[in-house]
């Protein structure tokens, strides 16, 4: 059962609360920018992703503010300079990135409030932040204006024109480790969370090689009261059915013996939760000729 809501009939907190709740996490860009009278600004931004990367852009929204109705200092900013950084944020900056956030008159620098270290950028006048492992400078290729009420977004759309990086989250290949920079992510409500490498896992992208699709699977294992969707996906990795020899083999095993003693529908549990453990260990191929192996 599901519950159907119209935007047009809700209040602004249950409308916000039911995207940004449920379009989580999202990345944060923490944005420095500069206004026509020199003042410097730095706000973080959670409605914020890449959307190209030939040219590099990226593109956050500097919402109206829903309590006082007031426009961003970094949208007022961003239209009246073109120039900004956006800096990642990690776990060790939260706090202070929180900080930032508060509604400070523009005269205010949020980088001397907030205790972040401003490193001056290479082409844009807006200062880099020391602290985040991650900066890009950016300068604005168009303002998509969504309406002045509370909550209406103020799409900024930058194009990246230098890339900092620590050395030290590079791997040997010149390339970002994921596993090292450690972004925090904005949820619903106050929640944030910590990209740790423990919680990562990686997934075979399918785009060069097509695996077997779901619906070509034997009704056997597709209607399987043992295997989730996510199983049903992992076997999709693989690219092809068990050979006749693949399956002999197997059939050699002691798993298959064991697998063996039990009949019918117990037989069936078991067969699907072995296929479950092996795909939890990562061995698709293992998984897909075990069952295949006891298809009648």
């Amino acid at each position: 059962m599901f519950t159907t809501f119209n935007p047009d009939e809700l209040t602004l907190p249950i409308v916000h609360n039911l995207m940004l709740t449920s379009v989580a996490p999202r990345p944060i860009a923490f944005v420095s920018s500069i206004d026509e009278s020199g003042n410097i600004n730095l706000a973080p931004f959670s409605q914020f992703n890449v959307f190209s990367t030939n040219p590099p852009v990226v593109a956050f929204s500097a919402s109206v503010s829903g309590r006082t109705g007031e426009t961003k200092d970094t949208y007022k900013n961003a239209k009246a300079t073109g120039e900004l950084t956006v800096n990642i944020v990690t776990y060790d900056m939260t706090y202070q990135m929180s900080y930032a956030s508060s509604e400070f008159p523009p005269e205010v620098n949020e980088f001397q409030k907030a205790g972040f270290t401003p490193i001056p950028s290479d082409l844009v006048k807006p200062p880099r932040v020391g602290e985040s492992p991650v900066s890009f400078e950016c300068k604005v290729l168009q303002i998509i204006d969504f309406g002045d009420k509370g909550g209406a977004g103020k799409m900024i759309l930058a194009q990246v024109h230098r890339i900092h990086t620590l050395t030290a989250i590079l791997d040997e290949n010149g390339k970002l480790d994921p596993l090292k920079i450690q972004q925090v992510g904005r949820c619903g409500n106050s929640f944030y969370v910590k990209l740790q490498p423990e919680l990562l896992f990686p997934i075979a992208q399918p785009q060069a090689n097509i695996g077997i699709g779901i619906d070509e699977l034997p009704d056997y294992i597709r209607h399987s009261t043992v295997l989730t969707g996510n199983n049903l996906g992992q076997l999709t990795l693989n690219q092809n059915f068990p050979s006749e020899d693949e399956i002999k083999s197997f059939k050699n095993s002691e798993s298959y013996r064991y697998l063996s003693q039990f009949s019918g529908t117990e037989q069936t549990g078991q067969v699907h939760r072995a296929a479950q453990d092996m795909l939890h260990s990562g061995n698709h191929r293992l998984a897909l000729i075990c069952l295949f192996s006891f298809i009648s």
